[in-house]
C-alpha cells in the first residue's frame, strides 16, 4: 500500500506507527497520523500552523519519560542506541490482509500495529485519486471524515481549517 506514497507521506505514516507503538496502543489511530504529519510536515502549507508540540499536547502519547527519569533512565538515549535506522520508511510495510480485507497493518522493525478504522479510511481516501499519495492527500484523508477527531485537534491548536482546506486544494462538499 506504500507503493504510491511519496517519501514524506511514508515517513509521516511510519512516525505515526512508531508513536502508537511507543504509547502501547492496540491500533494506529488518526490522532497519531496527525501527529506524524505535524512532525514530518511532508507538505508546504503555511496555514498548517499546528506544531508537533501543539498536536502532541492534544494527543495521548503515553509518556513513559517521566517514570523512567525517576529511575535515572534517559529514554531518548535508549532510543538512540537501540533504534538506529528503525524509522527509515524503506524498512516498513503497509499491508492489507488477504483474508480480512478491512484489516490494514503497518509492519516494521519495531513491531506491527493494525490501523484503526478511521486511520485506514484516511489512507484509502488519500489514494482515491490517481497519482502519488502526498502529505496533502493524507491531510485530505484525515479531514474528509468529520468523525475521526483530526479537525477538532487542529482547530484546538488554532489552525484556520477553512484556509487550510482551500490552500491544500481539498474538495469541499456542496450543499444539496
Amino acid at each position: 500500500m506504500f507503493t504510491r506514497c511519496t517519501e514524506g507521506a511514508r515517513r509521516a505514516v511510519v512516525r505515526a506507527g512508531i508513536h502508537a507503538l511507543d504509547a502501547g496502543r492496540a491500533t494506529l489511530d488518526t490522532d497519531m497520523l496527525l501527529l506524524g504529519l505535524a512532525e514530518v510536515r511532508p507538505f508546504a502549507l503555511p496555514s498548517f500552523t499546528a506544531s508537533e508540540a501543539d498536536v502532541r499536547e492534544r494527543v495521548d502519547v503515553g509518556d513513559a519519560r517521566a517514570l523512567l527519569a525517576t529511575l535515572g533512565i534517559d529514554l531518548a538515549a535508549v532510543h538512540r542506541r537501540t533504534r538506529a535506522g528503525a524509522d527509515e520508511p524503506g524498512r516498513w510495510r503497509l499491508r492489507r490482509s488477504r483474508v480480512r480485507p478491512l484489516r490494514v497493518t503497518l509492519y516494521g522493525p519495531l513491531g506491527e500495529i493494525p490501523l484503526a478504522m478511521h486511520a485506514r479510511k484516511a489512507i484509502e481516501v488519500a489514494k482515491w485519486k490517481p497519482g502519488a499519495v502526498t502529505g496533502e492527500r493524507l491531510l485530505w484523508g484525515l479531514l474528509a471524515d468529520s468523525y475521526n477527531g483530526a479537525a477538532r485537534i487542529l482547530m484546538d491548536a488554532g489552525v484556520d481549517l477553512g484556509r487550510l482546506v482551500r490552500e491544500a486544494g481539498i474538495p469541499r462538499r456542496r450543499a444539496a
